[in-house]
């Protein structure tokens, strides 16, 4: 059985540090030292807790002491927000904002305020996929932004201050700087989860996001087909490199089922997602269809898990949702 305070005993083997944060979300743990990073050591630490907890995955975080936190350890201040979840893909193309959509309004359906911030800003779909596109934010201060409130959650979306065939030719600074400013100034009042809907892939953008944003946890996004997997994978070692839990692995697009026969086909592969997270020691959260249905409510604004809560398809979101609220502490 886990114990803390033995924990605690094998950090302070290596490290003389006052301060020391252990927390298990599922089977990984999270080390926050406050002590000068030394790989060494933070290795040894890691091969002991292995031998000693074989099924726990260990992620250790170095924290400075404030004389030396820069401007550029700061994170951003996201007001009112008590969980912040990345939903992230190694790639464009599998659905990572379709799942974000519905995984958002899978777990308000579960009674939890919820926020879905569409951080993928050289794409964004979601006010088409909630029904405000082409509707510009208001302010009530003329400092903050109002979220809008569509299907029962908050949101915001860069896409709705730029006209829908506008190509945003920024660099990764200016584009980070646009999406702070965004995420920070809208006023999210009391939210107990916000669903992060990710740029794809693994660039500024993605790593100056991990660093800025406290985020609870990450939740990767795939198909089964192996070209995808290689992305995926990235992804899963960005968030492991910089200290984010990866909650676990989706599989998008897992099959499709026949509507006259009833037969089912592995268009992409079969359980290349599942055998990836057993690789990666990540959960596995579950697969998610290739359906006509999804595909149409999500470019009607009205996504599958609002409009038909209780098909077969919205019950697969709701599965991955309740795995990942079981990971929080709401």
């Amino acid at each position: 059985m886990l114990s803390i305070k033995d924990i605690e005993c094998i950090v302070k083997k290596y490290f003389d540090a006052n301060e020391i944060s252990i927390k298990q979300i599922s089977n990984r743990l999270i080390i926050s030292i406050r002590a000068e990073e030394n790989k060494i050591k933070e290795q040894a630490i890691k091969d002991e807790l292995s031998y000693t907890y074989k099924d726990i995955k260990t992620t250790i975080a170095f924290i400075k002491d404030k004389k030396e936190q820069s401007k550029e350890d700061e994170k951003w201040q996201i007001k009112g927000v008590k969980h912040i979840i990345a939903v992230s893909s190694g790639k464009g193309g599998v659905g990572k904002s379709t799942t974000s959509v519905n995984i958002a309004l899978s777990l308000a359906n579960h009674g939890y305020k919820v926020a879905l911030f569409d951080a993928d800003i050289y794409g964004p779909s979601i006010p088409t996929m909630l029904g405000y596109k082409n509707i510009s934010p208001i302010s009530l201060d003329g400092k903050t932004f109002e979220p809008f409130m569509e299907c029962g959650i908050a949101s915001m979306s860069i896409g709705s201050l730029i006209k829908e065939d506008t190509a945003l030719i920024w660099r990764g600074a200016k584009a980070c700087g646009a999406i702070e400013q965004l995420l920070t100034g809208t006023n999210w009042k009391d939210i107990d989860v916000m669903i992060i809907d990710m740029p794809p892939g693994t660039g500024d953008i993605q790593i100056t996001m991990s660093q800025k944003v406290a985020f609870t946890g990450a939740v990767v996004v795939s198909t089964p087909q192996d070209i995808a997997l290689i992305d995926a994978i990235k992804g899963i070692n960005l968030f492991n490199k910089i200290g984010v839990p990866v909650l676990g692995i989706v599989e998008n697009m897992s099959y499709y089922i026949c509507e006259k026969c009833g037969s089912r086909a592995d268009i992409f592969g079969h359980d290349g997602a599942k055998n990836t997270a057993i690789k990666y020691g990540v959960d596995f959260l579950g697969e998610i269809p290739l359906h006509y249905d999804i595909r149409q409510s999500s470019d009607q604004g009205m996504p599958i898990t609002q409009s038909s809560p209780d098909c077969p398809q919205s019950k697969a979101y709701d599965e991955i949702a309740q795995k990942i609220k079981s990971k929080l502490s709401v």
